[in-house]
């Protein structure tokens, strides 16, 4: 008996679970988790055993039903697109734009489906382009499938084609440790750390040991400054940002932070005289409770609504010490590019024959 058979077998005894609803019954997690790890196993036996006859088998058969939904939600029109993406809150939500006569979009529906599974604290959806062409307009979505990846309403990446591998790595990344995972404390926003611009990223000053890169995630290391208690930090976006606050930790309090001057948009880096001499566009003075990482540091937010790369100049510390650490540093906002259906716009005429839209 082949995995598809067995499976199917399996599907109709009444000890498993039918659906991904059936699963929510339990309400133990030992047996929901369970429940949901049989689904997982379940779904891809099937994707990896089935065939284009197991394809016109009857929908309402289970384990057709598990292959092809999952948990994914689907958006029936354009109207139901923003309500489920605010009900999604501050989950990571996936939402996979298709076509019923795209062939790549039929290959990867049960890969998505079994990605829905395997990471419930996510939110997966599913948007026909024929069906939700505002939706599809507003996102310039040119080719199928089209993976957008979007946070707080807010998007941060997308991945174009059938690339199952790309597509779960990029799950992975932004949907984080789930022991771990927070939000960012700001209705609305993100940690932008996704978006930074890697190469456009360096600090002046940093000691070789302990560069800025190991402060921008949690538990990476952190920075330390090199000669004198002073830094400059230059951070870069990949696209424009709004800067709501930060968030700073530090493990040791006398050689944290304690004067900060910020600019923006800096068409070079600066030089230590420069940040010390040129107008800055908000200068801050940390307490000690800024610095514990779960407190926000306030930024006077209309200063900072284009923003394509800021600089941080640390002045000194709060002991006076000679050498100034950081071990966790983040900028919470979001993208100008964020969900606004107010702006969606009515797409005349019907999509292309092919896996384009033209």
């Amino acid at each position: 008996m082949d995995a598809f058979t067995s499976f199917h077998a399996f599907f109709d005894s009444s000890a498993v679970p039918h659906t991904p609803d059936r699963c929510e019954a339990y309400t133990e997690p030992a047996a929901k988790a369970k429940a949901i790890d049989f689904l997982v196993k379940a779904t891809t036996a099937i994707a990896l055993s089935v065939t284009q006859d197991d394809v016109d088998k009857p929908t309402d058969s289970p384990y057709i039903f598990v292959m092809s939904q999952g948990r994914v939600i689907v958006v029936a029109s354009d109207a139901e697109f923003l309500p489920k993406m605010t009900t999604a809150g501050s989950k990571l939500v996936v939402v996979d734009f298709s076509a019923s006569w795209c062939g790549p979009c039929k290959q990867i529906a049960p890969i998505f489906a079994q990605l829905s599974l395997k990471y419930p604290t996510a939110v997966f959806l599913k948007v026909d382009v024929d069906e939700c062409r505002a939706v599809a307009e507003q996102y310039g979505i040119r080719a199928m499938p089209t993976f957008l990846f979007f946070k707080n309403l807010v998007k941060i990446d997308q991945l174009q084609g059938a690339n199952a591998g790309k597509l779960e790595e990029m799950i992975k990344k932004y949907i984080g440790d789930e022991e771990e995972a927070e939000t960012s404390g700001v209705p609305g926003h993100i940690d932008l750390g996704p978006l930074l611009a890697k190469e456009g990223c360096e600090c002046l000053n940093e000691s070789d040991d302990h560069p800025f890169e190991g402060a921008l995630q949690k538990g990476g290391g952190y920075l330390e400054s090199d000669c004198d208690e002073q830094l400059l930090i230059a951070v870069a976006f990949n696209q424009p940002v709004k800067i709501h606050s930060l968030k700073m930790y530090t493990a040791n309090l006398q050689t944290a932070p304690k004067t900060l001057r910020i600019f923006i948009n800096q068409p070079s880096t600066l030089d230590f005289d420069s940040a010390e001499r040129n107008k800055a566009i908000q200068e801050i003075t940390l307490a000690p409770e800024h610095l514990s990482g779960s407190k926000l540091i306030s930024l006077n937010y209309v200063r900072f609504q284009n923003v394509n790369n800021i600089t941080i100049f640390v002045k000194d510390n709060q002991g006076g010490e000679e050498v100034t650490r950081i071990n966790y540093i983040a900028f919470i906002g979001s993208p100008l590019d964020a969900v606004k259906m107010n702006e969606f716009k009515r797409v005349a005429g019907k999509a292309g024959e092919g896996e384009s839209l033209h």
